[in-house]
């Protein structure tokens, strides 16, 4: 597009702040094909909940954009705060202009000083993936109930405490209450709408900013879509809600002191997509 600025590239998508037209002031969110995972002895393997970009799959963008306009259409149908205002083309979205939950640094002449860039909020259903790697004396497949944690995002995100961004001034105590609120009413939304087309969402990720316009509410920003989702089938609730037949489902590994977890029945986001699409 001529009338847009490219303001930011991530790991899916790009963001470009448009400068003419009806939306003039508005971002428009690019969906693009990259996609994030790691490698197992020379083979790519494709996981939303890594951080690092490995390869590309074609056509991921445009599902991306489909599915989270799905999800935004219904957060707005319950009234629940977003940045989003449309979807204009495959992978292409308008949303409004929000800042991410952000800090510059106190000292900024200080070597070694750096902003927080951008809080990323991780709700889970259940014990898997970097909470299972941190907390290898789970089950794995808890019942963990739309836990939230916190990370400050960058080259390799970081987990922080409620108490640690109080301290530093990021956020206050309300809008920590706010924000986890936030995140778990829309987990909730999310959740119910896998557990009605029979899978299980075991975790995800949102980011969280506030609009620039009005009183700087704080909403859920960036994306709701398969690259933020992990998802299972065939999950079998006990009756505190872990899982039954984590043993044989879950996959574990340990060597050189590095832990993973994978689970024979997560569900490829091709396949859980088809469902909503």
């Amino acid at each position: 597009m001529a009338d847009s600025l490219l303001v930011y590239s991530g790991k899916s998508k790009d963001v470009y702040r448009i400068t003419d037209g009806a939306h003039a002031g508005k971002y428009r969110l690019l969906f693009t094909d990259k996609a994030t995972g790691y490698l197992d002895n020379g083979t790519v393997v494709f996981d939303p909940g890594r951080d690092e970009v490995v390869g590309e799959v074609p056509g991921k963008g445009a599902i991306a954009c489909r599915f989270a306009t799905h999800f935004f259409r219904l957060l707005k149908a319950r009234q629940i705060p977003s940045h989003y205002i449309d979807t204009i083309g495959d992978n292409e979205m308008i949303v409004e202009p929000a800042a991410p939950l952000s800090l510059a640094p106190e000292i900024p002449s200080l070597p070694g000083a750096e902003p927080l860039l951008n809080l990323e909020f991780t709700w889970r259903n259940s014990a898997t993936g970097s909470f299972w790697r941190r907390y290898p004396f789970v089950k794995p497949c808890k019942n963990l109930d739309r836990v939230v944690e916190v990370w400050t995002k960058g080259k390799s995100d970081v987990l922080i405490t409620t108490e640690a961004l109080q301290a530093t001034g990021a956020l206050t105590r309300d809008e920590l209450t706010h924000c986890v609120d936030l995140v778990r009413q829309v987990a909730e939304i999310v959740s119910r709408e896998f557990a009605s087309k029979g899978l299980h969402a075991l975790d995800g990720k949102f980011e969280l900013g506030r609009l620039k316009g009005g009183d700087g509410q704080i909403v859920i920003i960036d994306e709701i879509s398969p690259d933020v989702l992990r998802v299972c089938s065939g999950y079998t609730p006990a009756a505190n809600g872990d899982c039954a037949v984590c043993e044989t489902c879950a996959i574990t590994r340990s060597a050189d002191g590095e832990r993973s977890i994978q689970h024979r029945r997560q569900v490829a986001a091709s396949d859980f997509v088809s469902i909503f699409l």
